[in-house]
């Protein structure tokens, strides 16, 4: 999974139905472009440079993996799309939609047809008055002041109001905030770690990651198999009990609600597949005995990929001790999972499907999937 860059970018309007060309915009910078974290009123202004009706204009910050060209290009076709054409004229006219990238993260950017941050931004009322209201303290890299000080000293006095109707996040569609408590659970390379941690960097959640790499016997166990796998459970029953423990007591008031990559229950479905049957009812009565008072999620998603799949990904992750892995292991692995929650009456599950979808390169996968969960 790829940082995330955080920028900002202004948008415009003055013809056609212009609050209805800008939420447009917005809807598809947050289907293609990455995850829109504020938004500003919008504005009505007066066309500068040029005869033409007032515009609408907003700022928004979004947080994207593509790079300033990508992006540019990427916004440029946004803009065709929505009606915008390409100027036969030189110098303003009236349009559609106008997108400008303002800010890349703290970047100077200065290349053929991109410049960063934006040449004329500080020179233009219309552009700081919505980009003060997400974004006062932030500094421009060249001219080293806040916005709220380049608002102050900006010589263009044009008369700008702000109008009584807002534009709408579209990631306020996923119900997210319903829950306090999501487990993530799949087989091993099933994406489970990377749709949490994108969950939790989207939607403002509590990132709660098993300790896995810790381990000192999951090495040995992919190498002797029978001869450390009740150590490598009973290690793991110790270690997510303690991790858990910790985790669901320790509030953060500046969070909406917890994610985690696992969940206490796949301590019973591998230690099923791994350990004889005298070995695994001892193993079972005493997670019952630990587990018992521990909370369960309010929604439990399991990302099944098909085996194939699963090795690719972890041949892709490089982890060395997971060479020795088997697709013999792996289905069983599938196996006793879906058997574990198809028969389960106490958690609300969701199973899905993911095999032919890439949510971690591919942003309309990860949109999807969060319909999935959401449906």
């Amino acid at each position: 999974m790829g940082f995330t860059n955080t920028v900002y970018i202004a948008l415009g309007s003055n013809k056609g139905i212009k609050l209805q060309n800008l939420q447009m915009a917005v809807d598809a910078i947050f289907n293609t472009i990455g995850t829109i974290k504020k938004l500003s009123k919008v504005y009505e202004t007066p066309a500068m440079g040029f005869e033409g009706d007032v515009f609408n204009n907003a700022c928004l910050c979004v947080e994207t993996e593509l790079k300033p060209t990508k992006l540019l290009k990427e916004l440029q076709r946004i803009e065709k799309k929505l009606g915008r054409k390409n100027s036969r004229t030189e110098g303003y006219e009236s349009r559609e939609i106008d997108l400008d990238i303002l800010l890349f993260k703290d970047e100077i950017h200065k290349q053929k047809g991109l410049t960063i941050p934006h040449p004329e931004m500080h020179k233009r009322r219309f552009v700081l008055q919505p980009l003060f209201d997400i974004a006062k303290d932030v500094e421009h890299p060249e001219l080293e002041k806040s916005i709220s000080q380049l608002l102050e000293e900006c010589e263009d006095k044009s008369t700008i109001k702000p109008i009584n109707k807002w534009l709408k996040n579209p990631l306020k569609q996923f119900g997210f905030k319903d829950f306090n408590f999501i487990a993530i659970e799949g087989n091993i390379g099933a994406g489970k770690t990377s749709l949490a941690t994108k969950i939790s960097q989207d939607f403002n959640a509590k990132l709660i990651l098993e300790r896995f790499a810790d381990n000192p016997f999951l090495p040995k166990f992919y190498k002797e198999p029978e001869r450390y796998a009740f150590t490598l459970e009973m290690s793991f029953l110790a270690d997510r009990y303690q991790q858990i423990s910790d985790d669901l007591s320790q509030l953060d008031l500046f969070k909406d609600f917890m994610v985690s990559d696992y969940d206490v229950h796949k301590s019973l479905i591998f230690s099923k597949v791994t350990l004889p049957d005298d070995e695994f009812r001892l193993y079972r009565k005493l997670f019952y005995q630990v587990y018992k008072d521990i909370a369960r999620p309010d929604l439990y998603v399991y990302l099944y990929q098909n085996t194939q799949r699963l090795q690719e990904n972890i041949k892709k992750r490089g982890r060395k001790y997971e060479k020795e892995i088997q697709d013999e292991y792996l289905d069983k692995i599938n196996s006793g999972y879906l058997s574990f929650l198809r028969n389960q009456t106490e958690l609300n599950v969701k199973i899905i499907d993911i095999s032919e979808r890439d949510f971690v390169k591919k942003r309309e996968d990860y949109l999807w999937l969060l319909n999935e969960i959401n449906s």
